[in-house]
């Protein structure tokens, strides 16, 4: 065998058929229009559907749309408590940052008790300073003090058998 450009030597002499794989493609486009359509035209039959079992609205009622599935975010302060939620991630942070407040501020808990809430650094420099209450022996809680010790529990013993 010789390498002469002309004997056509080590590669194939046909082509590629490009039908088949184009024939796929355009049947897949083909099928996602008729998808597309078909999901379409269902929705619109849903949504009609669903218009015709929409209830009456009341004629008491003032300045309301003729389609009440859809509320714009203006009409949700007409809505009745508990709404739904509009800023979570606000809110949440507004709790937090009252709660850090609360934790790291000095305060009274009961005025009338003198009871006070005091930052939890200087909280724990006392708790250093002085290290944590102690009881003496006689203080004991009234709940304990009047609990009656629980008489022993009698031993059983195993006979022998015979």
């Amino acid at each position: 065998m010789s390498n002469l450009p002309q004997d056509h030597g080590d590669y194939e002499r046909q082509d590629l058929n490009t039908r088949g794989p184009m024939l796929f493609f355009a049947g897949m486009i083909l099928f996602g229009v008729f998808t597309y359509f078909m999901i379409l035209g269902m929705l619109r039959l849903l949504n009609r559907t669903n218009q015709q079992d929409q209830s009456p609205v009341n004629p008491m009622a003032t300045s309301v749309p003729a389609d009440t599935r859809h509320v714009q975010p203006g009409e949700i302060a007409a809505f009745p408590e508990p709404r739904l939620e509009e800023d979570e991630r606000g809110q949440l942070n507004g709790v937090r940052l009252k709660e850090e407040q609360t934790l790291n501020s000095y305060g009274y808990i009961d005025e009338k008790a003198g009871v006070v809430r005091i930052p939890i650094e200087r909280a724990m420099q006392l708790l250093v300073e002085h290290g944590l209450p102690q009881r003496s022996a006689g203080a004991a809680t009234p709940a304990v003090a009047s609990a009656k010790p629980a008489a022993p529990a009698k031993k059983k013993t195993a006979s022998p058998r015979k």
